[in-house]
């Protein structure tokens, strides 16, 4: 076990806390884990208890934690850390372990088990009757893990205050392991066990689960060498450190399991595409309100909105702001929604256009008149007789034609429940989903690559750039202006090449002559063509969009790309077209992740400061973001009124 104070107050593991991490005969060798995890925790001043079977490994590293602990405390009552003797699968010395850290420190606030034995002997070749074996294992692996976040879990409750276990499962406990099947099957049963207690958040209790896959321990060593290298190789201690710190530090997480690979880095599981196939309701948002906390909604005879009456690029020429009587009752499935803001997106002329609608421009014009607009948040007015998962003052997103007006009736089951009707929230939808989705789909980013974000300081490109920073990437910025570059540069981009200054073909070759692994392009025509040509061996393009191409001469006009696919046929690259409204089964996941993002001070969301009131300012906003003058999220407050009522909240 691992107990650690620290006073500093630069992270979630910097207030004052304890530690214990159950480290007895762990996963490729766990001692090591433990060891690392243990000094990890000193380096941030905590205080630490260690748990071991073995006396001489326990003391040691109890020794090597006060010695990290000494740079922060001095004249202790206590010592900064104490060694327990424990054998995990004895329940009476397990839970004086914990009662002994209890009395020496107080209290406990973080917990980490990982404990775990592997087996010499298969199970089926196994003439014993498992005592000193296969029970013994499944004693070690499952059991002493389920009775130690029982006795930590009860510890946390007791003092009422915030706590969080981690448990440390395995790679195995995911897939298969057919050399050790019991160790398998023990690992599995962790992980299932702790997604199982996703509940005892309610009390202040969090509980996840680390799967880290090989680590070059003596368990590790004893693989074969080939398997460990189809996999990418072994994990380093400092990933598994990261991967469980990722797990405290994020309030979001629990009952979450965090699998660590050398190939792919860190990825949550299952993805939301295998949760979608077991979950009962999965319509049904996590953040679905069950009070009405906003002010009620006065309804009027009319309200405004703008409405596309003629085909054009030209956004201004194409429009009318039109006065119309609200209808009701609302349909009986669907609800009526005040929008407070729409957000504005450079695809806008392209849908006055038509273009989203048929290829043939009559097809397009028989659809006249249409409301405009493709994004917003603001608060059900209203709901149909048979909508009884979404009730009257619940804030919500949507992501349908007519977002441009102060009123619009949508199908209930396309609403996505949001925590408030913020502005930034608009900035998450079209703009922050297709960055997280497509990143995640298109790109098939993992981590340890260099990403380029193109466009990169506005609505879309700020996501991507803070995304791909997040999954452990370098990251380079394409921007056009001071201002633009030091917004950048403010959200952790690696290399901001500012366009005006310097050359993006040029620095592309001269800092990156192996390629870009992953480019996220969203400006077409020449950028296009140099992103392509900077492309690494394997690499992908994500074609999000092409800007430079919307407002020319007569429109947006489809342009040639000769030798396209010689060029990624020479070196196995993908080109692969990025079309949000093809993904909406993953919306509401993906925007309740980046919500997590930012409420955890995680994801940035910058807003340009040019202020759009009322839905008659729509086409202005259109026209500026088209400008190239906007940094952030371009967004229009749809009624100014009622955004002061509800900041108040």
């Amino acid at each position: 076990m691992i107990s650690v104070h620290n006073k500093t107050e630069d992270s979630k593991l910097s207030r004052s806390g304890h530690v214990i991490v159950s480290k007895v005969l762990c996963l490729a060798n766990p001692r090591l884990q433990g060891k690392a995890l243990c000094i990890a925790f000193a380096q941030k001043g905590l205080f630490v208890t260690v748990v071991d079977f073995s006396e001489e490994n326990g003391r040691e590293v109890a020794v090597l934690v006060q010695k990290e602990n000494s740079k922060f405390h001095r004249d202790l009552r206590v010592p900064s850390s104490i060694f327990v003797k424990c054998d995990v699968s004895n329940a009476d010395s397990l839970a004086s372990a914990f009662e002994k850290h209890v009395q020496t420190y107080g209290g406990l606030d973080i917990c980490i088990n990982c404990a775990g034995i592997a087996n010499k002997t298969l199970v089926y070749d196994d003439t014993s009757d498992g005592a000193r074996t296969w029970r013994h294992a499944v004693n070690v692996n499952l059991v002493a893990v389920i009775d130690g976040t029982r006795i930590a879990s009860q510890i946390m409750r007791s003092q009422k205050k915030p706590g969080v276990i981690i448990n440390i499962g395995s790679a195995a406990g995911l897939y298969p392991m057919v050399f050790d099947p019991v160790y398998s099957a023990t690992k599995g049963g962790v992980v299932m066990f702790t997604r199982s207690l996703i509940r005892l958040k309610r009390q202040g209790v969090r509980v996840n689960v680390l799967c880290p896959e090989f680590v070059q321990t003596n368990m590790g060593e004893q693989m074969s060498r080939r398997i460990v290298d189809a996999t990418g190789g072994y994990l380093k201690m400092e990933d598994i450190v990261n991967g469980a710190f990722e797990l405290i530090q994020d309030e979001s997480k629990a009952g979450a399991c965090l699998w660590i690979t050398k190939r792919r880095g860190m990825e949550y599981w299952p993805t939301p595409d295998e949760q979608r196939k077991y979950i009962v309701n999965p319509s049904k948002s996590k953040r679905m309100l069950t009070n009405n906390i906003y002010p009620s909604i006065q309804m009027p005879e009319s309200f405004e909105k703008i409405v596309v009456h003629t085909l054009s690029h030209n956004f201004r020429n194409a429009t009318r702001l039109e006065r119309v009587r609200l209808r009701l009752p609302v349909e009986p499935h669907s609800a009526l929604v005040k929008i407070i803001y729409a957000g504005v997106n450079a695809s806008d002329v392209n849908f006055s256009s038509g273009r989203y609608f048929s290829s043939n421009p009559k097809d397009a014009s028989s659809r006249l008149p249409f409301d405009a607009g493709f994004e917003g948040v603001g608060i059900v007015a209203a709901v149909g007789d048979s909508v009884n998962h979404i009730i009257v003052g619940t804030p919500v997103a949507l992501m349908t034609f007519g977002s441009y007006a102060e009123f619009t009736q949508v199908a209930a089951k396309h609403l996505l429940p949001v925590p408030r009707p913020d502005p930034e929230v608009v900035a998450m939808l079209t703009s922050g989903l297709t960055a997280s989705i497509g990143l995640e789909k298109a790109g098939q980013m993992t981590s340890g690559k260099v990403v380029l974000v193109t466009a990169a300081a506005g609505g879309t490109g700020q996501f991507a750039v803070q995304l791909a920073k997040l999954a452990g990437n370098n990251v380079v910025a394409t921007c056009g202006g001071e201002s633009k570059a030091e917004l950048l540069a403010s959200l952790g981009a690696d290399r901001v090449i500012n366009y005006r200054n310097e050359s993006i073909k040029d620095v592309l070759k001269k800092e990156f002559p192996r390629g870009v692994d992953i480019i996220y392009e969203s400006v077409g025509g020449e950028m296009f063509d140099l992103c392509l040509n900077a492309l690494a061996v394997h690499g992908h393009l994500i074609v999000i969009g092409m800007i430079s191409q919307y407002q020319g001469e007569g429109g947006w006009k489809p342009k040639n790309y000769t030798g396209l696919c010689e060029k990624i046929l020479a070196k196995s690259q993908t080109v692969a077209g990025f079309f949000l409204v093809q993904y909406a089964h993953l919306w509401q996941d993906h925007l309740d992740k980046l919500f997590d993002l930012y409420a955890s001070g995680k994801l940035k969301v910058s807003l340009d400061p040019k202020k759009f009131l009322g839905v008659v300012s729509v086409p202005d906003a259109v026209e500026y973001l088209h400008s190239g003058r906007s940094v952030g999220k371009v967004v229009v407050c749809i009624d100014p009124s009622y955004r002061q009522i509800v900041a108040k909240l």
